[in-house]
């Protein structure tokens, strides 16, 4: 390998046989004498486009080592702006930067690793309107968001305009990475062999109960990093090695997949015990199958088109069915926080039990007064086995709930929708006596409590 000597800002050129600059050389070097990268490999780099759609705990670690590796032009998209409840994990920000755009405030940190790649921000929201039009100036798409939703469109724009996807997703201690869609072939070529799609291999998304955002139910850093970091590797190998050829530069979408290329695709889980002193983290590998047959996006009769994306052909937003803010009790068995604080402080409440159905980590950051604590998902567990099981209805609430049959229950969670499906719940099994016991939800949750009653609330 040979090295120019002239300046460092000697302008690249488009072809993989040209000499790297001497600064190149220098920064790159530790790289390139690896196995199977190479100069040729690290040009590939060079000349490639990488989008990262997500800024977050995902996008950051996963663009620091893009640009460490010298991807030639970097793309990111987000729509939010810096939080300091971000930062915990999403290591490309900084304190300095609260309240920026997040793309700019990355782009910022990704220069300051390697200055010579081209960023490009896209400061908004990926949706069915911009999605091909952003993803077809890129060769390789790296999904780092955090809704099913977001997943299916870029996985189905992918498949479109035959772009290979590196997916990742990460909540709590767990976290997944899969490479979907790599060599991209031709919408409608079935065969076992060929790579898969996202709904190949999740024909439906996560039931509306699961479908939890890291504010709801909260992440380790060190698991979305991991997760992060290996989205980088999978996206530098691909595109180091060619493996994503045919090159979308051809505008061929119908070019034939290399045998060499095709891999057996993979889901890698990760999972992190918190909870044990010595017990280590795992790793599992999935073999996955390959493309289905009849696949809504790459099946062999798919009508999936990037004009019907646009117009809302699929809606993937009913598709996912999100969990909604809808009040479905009757305002009977509502009650809001200001007006539960106040009849209680003005003694006008008679004695009452106080359910809080947060997990105990929210519940043990503060509480209102008397609440005690039953978690929403040990309530349901507990709940299907009376049904199932027989026994008095009464055995769902915790010892300090036996106040008489006519003792008015009001339910609490986080943000108002917990506590009304254990409102019906209790008054399903008959906890309310045939409506001798009044049982209420606290419209809002401790959400609202911060809002209209205590402003200095540690709410999370």
């Amino acid at each position: 390998m040979t090295a120019d000597t002239g300046a460092a800002s000697a302008a690249p050129m488009k072809s993989n046989d040209r000499r790297l600059t001497y600064e190149e050389f220098e920064r790159y070097s530790r790289q390139m004498i690896v196995p199977g990268m190479g100069k040729h490999g690290q040009l590939r780099l060079i000349n490639s486009r990488i989008l990262i759609i997500g800024a977050g705990g995902l996008g950051c670690p996963a663009a620091q080592y893009i640009a460490g590796a010298g991807v030639g032009t970097i793309g990111i998209v987000d729509g939010d702006t810096v939080e300091i409840s971000n930062l915990h994990r999403q290591v490309g920000h900084a304190t300095s930067r609260l309240g920026w755009k997040k793309v700019d405030s990355l782009i910022a940190h990704l220069k300051d690793i390697n200055p010579l790649p081209n960023y490009i921000p896209h400061p908004f929201h990926l949706d069915p309107q911009n999605a091909a039009d952003i993803i077809t100036q890129y060769d390789l798409v790296m999904d780092c968001t955090d809704n099913p939703a977001t997943r299916y469109l870029i996985s189905d724009v992918c498949v479109l305009l035959r772009k290979p996807l590196v997916s990742a997703a990460s909540v709590q201690k767990s976290g997944q990475l899969i490479v979907l869609n790599c060599p991209p072939a031709p919408q409608g070529l079935v065969d076992k062999k060929y790579p898969p799609c996202y709904r190949c291999c999740f024909k439906k998304p996560p039931p509306p109960s699961s479908m939890v955002s890291c504010g709801e139910a909260g992440i380790m850093g060190p698991v979305v990093g991991m997760m992060g970091v290996a989205q980088a590797g999978e996206a530098i190998k691909i595109i180091a090695s060619a493996l994503h050829l045919p090159p979308s530069s051809t505008n061929d979408l119908t070019a034939p997949i290399p045998e060499r290329n095709l891999q057996q695709p993979t889901l890698l889980i990760y999972t992190y015990d918190l909870e044990s002193a010595v017990g280590p983290y795992s790793f599992r590998a999935l073999r996955m199958a390959g493309r289905r047959k009849n696949c809504f996006a790459c099946g062999e009769n798919s009508t999936l088109t990037l004009e019907g994306i646009k117009t809302g052909n699929p809606n993937y937003v009913t598709f996912c069915s999100p969990p909604t803010t809808d009040h479905a009790l009757p305002p009977e068995d509502r009650i809001t926080a200001s007006k539960y604080h106040e009849t209680r402080a003005r003694g006008e409440l008679p004695a009452h039990l106080l359910i809080d159905t947060r997990e105990k980590e929210h519940f043990s950051f503060g509480a209102i007064d008397g609440a005690i604590n039953v978690p929403f998902g040990r309530f349901l567990m507990n709940a299907a086995a009376i049904k199932r099981d027989g026994g008095p209805p009464d055995q769902i609430l915790p010892a300090e709930a036996a106040l008489g049959d006519d003792t008015p229950i009001f339910v609490v969670c986080r943000r108002g929708l917990d506590s009304q499906e254990t409102v019906e719940k209790l008054k399903e099994l008959g906890v309310d006596h045939g409506g001798k016991r009044k049982i209420m939800d606290i419209v809002g949750g401790m959400k609202a409590w911060k809002d209209e009653v205590d402003p200095t609330f540690p709410f999370v």
